[in-house]
């Protein structure tokens, strides 16, 4: 039966609201999750107020604006090729997915297939090389493509994740070689430029999986971690890890915008008429989708490019400020600290599970635990504009006690 409105919203707060997590604090350091700047959260209530089908120019010409020029404002924050195409997307996920859709498109047209009409079914085979710590959201991309995840050719990778160049297999103009910015336990980056210099002798297609790591371009310290990943043809990232964006918020970037328009873009219905405009539809899964650009738009023109290289900075000092007082303690850190990642050990695989355990009960701070390259670790990731030294210094201090207590219990 029709219920009250102030009563159904009244039960949400009651229930719903102590069931969330404290993810947009200072010390979430749980799943490169970032937070939400206050500007970027006032212009996504802006945007569900507006209630804006972001599909076409036509359904809404202020959101098909804004994310034309947020995308223009990306590339050229990554100093990407001026022509770059780009789509806004639901996460990573989506994004290469969206990327690897290009990619697919142009390996095949080079074959004479057209995928979009004919489908993979008899289709010239695609090669395709991940590293051998590729995150899942990539292979389950692939896995939505028809691509298989299981199919891949994976590359041997060092103590960091890194994939290692000389170990890559033979390449040829049917192959997609997927990279990684940014390692999900020790935020290592793959050495780009080595990889797309191979790449670009045999014909095949670079795409990076730079979820949060394709933001440490936006700093400059940072720009040999990241070197020659402005080479490749396509890139996928997230809005919602550091630039903090509120959920959801994915990018997918194109080198070849024909190839992006061709792998998404459908052939119109009657009533879908053209228009001189970009139409934001072109070059994304969807039709009917949110205007997620507004919040992208708000967060770049409020924090500029200074503000972006600060945070992005920031968050990467506190990671070292955190791996240096944990070392100091006497505790295993087991990544070179490049980035806003930190895996700590305390010991043995069942004192660091105990260890972890309390710490999120305690609920001073909230980090993950993970298992990496045969450690049980805690892995601490520092993506939020809101976390200050304080919360770091607070949160050192908490892990460093429950730390001490478990292992005191111990003996």
């Amino acid at each position: 039966k029709p219920q009250a409105a102030e009563d159904t919203l009244h039960l949400l707060d009651t229930f719903g609201s102590p069931a969330t997590v404290a993810s947009t604090g200072g010390q979430y350091f749980g799943f490169v999750i970032g937070g939400a700047l206050p500007v970027t959260q006032a212009a996504s209530w802006l945007a569900t107020i507006w209630d804006q089908n972001a599909a076409f120019f036509t359904t809404s010409p202020i959101a098909a604006k804004i994310e034309e020029v947020a995308l223009r404002w990306l590339v050229d924050l990554f100093q990407f090729p001026s022509n770059t195409a780009g789509a806004f997307v639901t996460g990573a996920t989506m994004a290469n997915f969206t990327a690897l859709a290009a990619a697919r498109h142009a390996i095949l047209e080079r074959q004479g297939w057209d995928v979009e009409a004919q489908g993979l079914f008899g289709a010239p085979e695609i090669k395709l090389v991940v590293g051998d710590e590729v995150h899942v959201s990539l292979l389950k991309a692939l896995s939505l493509l028809g691509l298989g995840r299981d199919r891949v050719i994976r590359v041997p990778v060092d103590n960091q994740g890194r994939m290692i160049p000389g170990q890559l297999p033979p390449l040829d103009d049917r192959t997609i070689v997927c990279v990684q910015a940014g390692n999900v336990n020790s935020g290592a980056v793959d050495p780009v430029r080595a990889v797309v210099e191979k790449a670009q002798l045999a014909g095949a297609w670079v795409h990076v999986d730079g979820a949060f790591g394709l933001w440490a371009l936006a700093l400059p310290a940072l720009s040999e971690l990241v070197d020659g990943v402005s080479l490749a043809d396509s890139w996928a990232a997230d809005a919602h890890k550091w630039l903090n964006i509120p959920y959801d918020s994915g990018i997918a970037l194109c080198k070849h915008p024909q190839h992006l328009r061709a792998a998404m873009s459908t052939s119109a219905a009657a009533y879908l008429t053209a228009s001189e405009h970009r139409e934001p539809a072109h070059f994304v899964p969807e039709l009917s989708r949110r205007a997620r650009g507004i919040e992208i738009w708000a967060a770049l023109r409020t924090l500029g490019r200074e503000g972006i290289a600060e945070l992005v900075e920031r968050n990467c000092r506190s990671a070292r400020q955190l791996a240096d007082g944990l070392r100091e303690a006497g505790y295993t850190i087991h990544n070179d600290v490049v980035l806003n990642q930190v895996v700590v050990s305390f010991g043995t695989a069942e004192v660091t599970g105990r260890v972890i355990n309390a710490i999120q009960q305690e609920g001073k701070l909230w980090a993950g635990q993970t298992v990496w390259q045969g450690h049980t670790a805690l892995r601490l990731s520092v993506s939020s504009w809101a976390t200050t030294d304080q919360d770091i210094a607070q949160s050192l201090e908490a892990i460093l006690e429950t730390a001490h207590r478990i292992r005191t219990q111990d003996n």
